[in-house]
């Protein structure tokens, strides 16, 4: 399907780094992290009642939990927060709390229950010494893909048996077979290998048609690739860097993506804002933490 997308600006929060946008239906609203300031954010799908809290720590990336609160990542390790009481409330698991240089990057629920979430190598000169972790309800961490420079990108298929995972400075996404039922990878396969002008490949999203909605953070784009890797559509953003896309709305076709504002613009400039398109196909609906224990 060919089609165009048409952005306005739902919310000009101006943050450093807005990523890992999640819709909750259940309370009609997008939480979304501001990594640069330690930040985690709440905001209507009208723009309205905007809410932010400074989290010590560090605020990575996030997801639903099915008790109501939020699974955050921070910057070593794995918490629940509250948005109700507007606090941490337990930690679930320390990743990597001994090696100083690498930091919790791209996090996501996955069909699963468990809680996906990757490193990245925090330094000028990156090298692929970051991981990719699954992280159990009960706290178990297993590393699941090494070698990696900066883990980003997760997805899944509708079904759940398609697992998407990229390395933003790779730059390359990869395709697994994905077991729903036990969280085993198999089968990875490598679907594209991009640039800075392609777009390297920062959060993703994807839609009912299993198809791969890439943040071209360096490009200032979004790319829609196929389940077997063809770039079917180039989407133009309004500024330089978009981080990750997602799909809110009761019928998962509000296309809300986030972005981060390079060093020097302009402060008329909306970078770090958050934009909002129609899409004429519906995303995939999100996983929930199964937190019900904690």
């Amino acid at each position: 399907m060919s089609f165009d997308l048409t952005f306005e600006c739902l919310l000009d929060s101006r943050c450093d780094v807005a990523e890992s946008p999640v819709f909750d239906e259940r309370r009609n609203c997008l939480f979304f992290v501001d990594i640069g300031r330690s930040a985690l954010h709440r905001v209507d799908l009208s723009g309205a009642g905007h809410v932010e809290w400074t989290i010590e720590g560090g605020a990575c990336s996030t997801g639903l939990a099915r008790s109501g609160r939020l699974v955050l990542a921070q910057r070593d390790r794995v918490v629940l927060f509250d948005p109700d009481a507007g606090a941490v409330t337990g930690e679930i698991a320390a990743i990597e709390p001994d090696i100083a240089d690498t930091r919790l990057n791209d996090g996501k629920v996955g069909p699963d229950g468990a809680f996906w979430v990757g490193t990245m190598h925090d330094v000028p000169d990156r090298r692929p010494v970051a991981s990719l972790y699954r992280v159990s309800p009960e706290g178990a961490v297993e590393r699941k893909v090494e070698g990696v420079v900066c883990s980003n990108g997760l997805a899944w298929s509708g079904d759940g048996s398609l697992l998407f995972h990229s390395d933003s400075r790779g730059a390359w996404i990869d395709r697994w077979q994905f077991d729903p039922a036990t969280g085993a990878l198999s089968g990875r396969r490598r679907l594209a290998s991009l640039d800075e002008a392609s777009g390297r490949p920062d959060g993703a999203a994807t839609d009912v048609e299993a198809q791969y909605w890439s943040a071209g953070v360096s490009a200032g784009i979004v790319n829609r690739f196929s389940p077997e890797g063809r770039l079917v559509g180039t989407h133009r953003f309004p500024v330089p860097a978009p981080t990750m896309p997602c799909f809110a709305g009761p019928d998962l076709k509000t296309f809300l993506v986030t972005s981060l504002r390079p060093a020097g613009i302009g402060e008329e400039n909306r970078s770090g804002g958050i934009f909002v398109a129609r899409s004429p196909v519906a995303g995939v609906a999100v996983h929930r933490f199964d937190d019900r224990w904690i």
